[in-house]
């Protein structure tokens, strides 16, 4: 369900502009309708009041918990059931984070992701984006949402875009506390600043060597890391917003001297902060995870030299829950349809 089709549903019933407003800020908000001194009944016209239940079934009903799985690092993974009796995965990330989806699978293929094993699956609509805040928010207070789970935000633009708009504006989540993630589509670099509601950029780096990130992010744009890093700039520059470089640190992949003296090279002075964060292993995937003291190394001595570095963990490491890994275990627990052919 788009939200455009939600405001058509309700401008039919009779609803303004400002009755719109109202009933998606109480749905994305997860409050009642009847809270405030603004009752329903003195502000709705009558058509919306008796749709309101109708209404809200299906707005819940786009995105239902299926399971939690809480960790010792104040975190949640959310495997949050969808109207076509699909899986996403949703984050609920201390202090009033939120991760959320953006797709069904991916189709950029990165080599360390378990989400993009099977390649893209399909888009998630606008609705559906925003009923994972309001589901998480039946959990406990969202103050941040992040566009880093499933999928690839560039690649479902307009339905992101359209869901950022709505939480900056109804959803109550500051623009700096609404952040984009990609790999680096150009389209990113047209269409954010254009937007109501511009939110921080977080850009996937991991190498500064173009054929290295090729090589990791086989079907990302050939963007060299430099040029990715100039156009994230002029945004970051231009919203008063630092960019966050997303670096997963890959064991004798991306962590040796070469790299460090490379992100020297290419970060010191930007008005940017280096996220590093140790991997997340995936059975069956080649890489390993560095040690914690070597990583603390590693952004000690990016910092020294002038490289705003920080050491991040990966939400729900001792759950299991590396992004896309629910999502794949509940899939394998499905029952498989059986084809049987006449002899």
């Amino acid at each position: 369900m788009q939200i455009q089709q939600i405001r058509e549903r309700l401008r039919a019933l009779g609803a303004k502009p400002t009755h719109e407003q109202r009933v998606l800020r109480d749905w994305l908000q997860a409050r009642p309708y009847d809270h405030g001194r603004r009752r329903p009944k003195d502000f709705l016209p009558q058509p919306v009041r008796d749709a309101l239940p109708e209404i809200d079934a299906e707005l819940r009903g786009m995105a239902r918990l299926l399971s939690a799985h809480p960790a010792d690092d104040g975190s949640s993974r959310l495997l949050v059931g969808l109207a076509d009796d699909q899986t996403a995965e949703s984050v609920l990330l201390p202090r009033g984070g939120l991760c959320v989806s953006s797709q069904l699978g991916c189709a950029v293929g990165c080599r360390f992701c378990m989400t993009g094993r099977d390649g893209l699956l399909r888009q998630l609509t606008s609705g559906e984006i925003l009923a994972q805040v309001a589901l998480a928010r039946t959990q406990r207070a969202v103050k941040k949402v992040v566009f880093m789970g499933m999928g690839e935000p560039a690649h479902n633009l307009d339905n992101v875009m359209e869901a950022i708009e709505l939480l900056g504006t109804e959803g109550n989540v500051g623009h700096k506390n609404l952040v984009f993630s990609t790999v680096g589509d150009p389209r990113v670099f047209e269409r954010l600043p254009q937007g109501p509601v511009k939110p921080a950029l977080a850009l996937s780096l991991h190498t500064t060597k173009p054929e290295l990130r090729q090589h990791l992010l086989p079907r990302a744009p050939r963007l060299t890391p430099k040029e990715l890093v100039d156009l994230s700039e002029a945004y970051g520059r231009s919203t008063d917003y630092p960019v966050q470089y997303q670096w997963t640190l890959l064991e004798g992949v991306n962590d040796g001297a070469d790299e460090l003296h490379g992100i020297v090279a290419l970060l010191k002075g930007k008005f940017a902060v280096l996220n590093m964060i140790p991997y997340n292993t995936n059975p069956g995937l080649p890489f390993q995870r560095p040690s914690w003291d070597k990583a603390r190394g590693i952004a000690r001595w990016l910092h020294q030299r002038g490289v705003l570095t920080k050491l991040r963990d990966s939400a729900a490491q001792e759950v299991d829950g590396g992004c896309g890994q629910l999502r794949a275990r509940a899939e394998a627990l499905k029952p498989q349809a059986v084809t049987l052919r006449r002899m």
